[in-house]
Order: C-alpha cells, then structure tokens, then sequence
C-alpha cells in the first residue's frame, strides 16, 4: 500500500508506526503533483489547501482510492473530480475536537460578556478602570450546526447556565442536546431571541454565506457572534457593516474566509471584536489524537474493515442520527 502524506514542515507524531503499516512518501504541496499519481492513500496531514485539487491525477486509474483528512472540515476536498468518483472515500478527523471547541466557545462567551479584551488593555496602560459586566447564565445561545461540535458546545453552555437551541436540518423538539433545534428556513424567530450565536457547520455549498446580510439583519440587537466553523459561512462585509454600526455588540472569530487573515483587516482592531488564528481545537496532545485515529483507520484499512469517519461527499460531512 503506498501511503502519500501531505505536510508543511509538521509530520505526524506517531510517523513510524504508520511506516510500518505502508509504503510512505512525504511531500509538501510543491512535492505533490509528482507524488500523488499512483498513490492508494492520501493523508492529508495539512488540510487548509487547494494543492489537493490541483494535484489530483486527469486519469481515475492514478488517483488515490482513500483520502483522510487530519481536521473536521472537508470543504478543501469536495472537488469534482474526488466527488463525482464512486471508488474514492473521503474520511475526516470528526470526535477529535468536539470538547476542546466547546471549551474554547465557552472561554470566548466569557470573554465578551465580561470584556476581559478591555481588561487587558487597561492592564497594559496600568489604567484601574472599574466596570460592570455581564452574566452568562440565564443568557440565550444558538448553535447553528448540530455535529458532534455544535453538541458538545451544547452541553456545555447549559452546563453554566445558559438556555440553548440549535439551528439543523429538520427542525425537531425532543433533541437530547439542545432541546429543540430550527430548521434554517424558520429559525428567524429563534435568531431574534439570541444573546449569541455560535456557529459550528461545516462548510458545503449549503451553507456557504448562510450568515449572510438578511440573517445578520434578523440577529438581536446587542447579540454577539461566535464563529469557530468556518470563515465562509459569513458574508465577511456585511459583518463588519453590523459591528461597526453597532447593531451587533461584539463577535469572536477564530476563522475566515482568508487565512491567515490579512494585517490590513478591519477586524482586527474593531472594539468587541476578539480575533484568532483558527486554533479552537488546537489543544496539548492534539495532533497525537489526529495521528492515533488515521493510524487505526489505516489498520481497517488493511484488514479489509469498515473504515471510520466516512464522509457523504454530497453532503459534505460524516452523516449521523441527529445531525
């Protein structure tokens, strides 16, 4: 079995173990289109590129039969030609990050109700500056994208106190996580009630700019947004419009449409605006985890069993009861 992995300078930690297993070559996206024909896995070890599409063999015959993805989102691999091809399995790293995410949600939800930015800043002047702040529980959190991402931000925020609804598919009233959960096509009403709004959905043509102007419009006055999801589920300038007018009282944004985000973004100097650089699952033993799960689906792999974390191509995600 001949194993390509895709890197940029950061191999997998258990990279021996994989030897073992297959027949493996490094490349970096340079390296790529020489390396990728004839290849029967690609790991996909450093995920925000295009050098994938680019690289991928004209001839099917060349083309690797399974492809995995070292993150949750696959919106860099849907692709036409990896798509429409039957015999190719895209697979992600769906389970690795659930909690760590909720966490950080939390951490940024904290951080804006209590202007810990402005906190700082006045630390860095030595400025003593007392101010109220804002509770969180009790508050109203909608979580657009109900994963086992948007679950575990769920389950966290009501942990503390918040009352929490989800944004899914189908529109239901028993979810174990969030109770109820909106259809997109009727959340409005439930948007206009929200103190925030996270978003944790993948990115697919579905929901490309799904926040965009006309939602953002039927957004709360006053309510803050969290994006951990992807920086193309935003219309990125009516965003900075909303902020800026003050419609929108702050946002927390680890993902954007440009990464890394340019120095010359508004976004990172607008008042109650916290800006990160896509690192909410990016916690101690991280890429261990993502190393550990490739590794045992490539010993599925070879032992001829069901792989796990199989994407719907056409869906764009890994489909699951309630998601």
């Amino acid at each position: 079995m001949r194993l390509v992995v895709l890197h940029r300078g950061i191999l997998p930690p258990n990279a021996e173990s994989i030897e073992r297993l297959a027949d493996t070559v490094y490349a970096t996206e340079e390296e790529l289109p020489l390396l990728l024909p004839g290849a029967d896995v690609l790991l996909c070890w450093h995920s925000i590129t295009s050098a994938v599409a680019a690289a991928w063999p004209g001839d099917p015959a060349q083309a690797p039969r399974w492809v995995h993805v070292a993150a949750a989102g696959v919106d860099p691999f849907l692709f036409p030609a990896l798509v429409a091809d039957p015999d190719v399995v895209l697979t992600n790293s769906r389970g690795v990050y659930d909690q760590a995410i909720a966490e950080y949600v939390l951490g940024l939800i904290l951080a804006l109700a209590k202007d810990f930015p402005g906190t700082w800043e006045h630390q860095r002047r030595r400025e003593w500056r007392p101010r109220d702040s804002e509770r969180i529980g009790g508050r109203t959190a909608l979580v657009w994208g109900t994963g086992p991402i948007g679950r575990a931000i769920a389950r966290m925020l009501r942990a503390v106190g918040m009352r929490v609804s989800g944004v899914g598919r189908t529109a239901r009233e028993d979810d174990p996580d969030f109770g109820t959960v909106h259809e997109g096509a009727s959340m409005r009403g439930a948007l206009a009630d929200a103190d925030y709004l996270v978003l944790a959905a993948p990115l697919t043509p579905a929901t490309r700019c799904m926040l965009d102007a006309s939602v953002l419009a039927a957004m709360k006055p006053g309510a803050r947004l969290v994006n951990i999801g992807r920086g193309g589920l935003v219309d990125e300038e009516a965003l900075c419009k909303h902020l800026a007018d003050g419609r929108l009282a702050g946002a927390a944004l680890d993902v954007f449409a440009q990464e890394p985000l340019p120095a010359a973004s508004p976004r990172w100097d607008m008042p109650g605006v916290i800006v990160s650089p896509h690192t909410a699952g990016e916690v101690t033993g991280w890429r261990a985890d993502l190393a550990d799960l490739f590794l045992d689906n490539l010993r599925r792999r070879r032992e001829g069993r069901p792989l796990r974390n199989v994407v719907d191509k056409d869906k764009g995600y890994v489909r699951a009861v309630g998601s």
